[in-house]
């Protein structure tokens, strides 16, 4: 909420009367946006892992990929550890 009475007013028009009903549609408009995109990132995820889930190797190629990553973390922060 801080955030929308924060950058919501920017794009309202005062000349037009009405300013908490255009707040309102604007905020109405980010939600039904927030909604179709979660929505899309939701479906592609399914059917990525649907995708994955059918072949053991591509399972153990992401788990093994995984894991590499945290290793990588982990000598990263060792490595730049704090100068101070």
């Amino acid at each position: 909420m801080v955030f929308f009475a924060a950058v919501l007013p920017q794009f309202t028009d005062r000349g037009q009367g009405g300013v908490v009903a255009q707040m309102l549609l604007l905020g109405l408009v980010f939600n039904a946006i927030a909604l179709v995109s979660d929505g899309i990132w939701g479906l592609a995820a399914a059917g990525a892992r649907d995708w994955f889930a059918r072949s053991p190797r591509r399972l153990s190629a992401v788990g093994g990929a995984g894991g590499l990553a945290m290793i990588g973390l982990g000598l990263t922060a060792a490595v730049a550890g704090r100068e101070d």
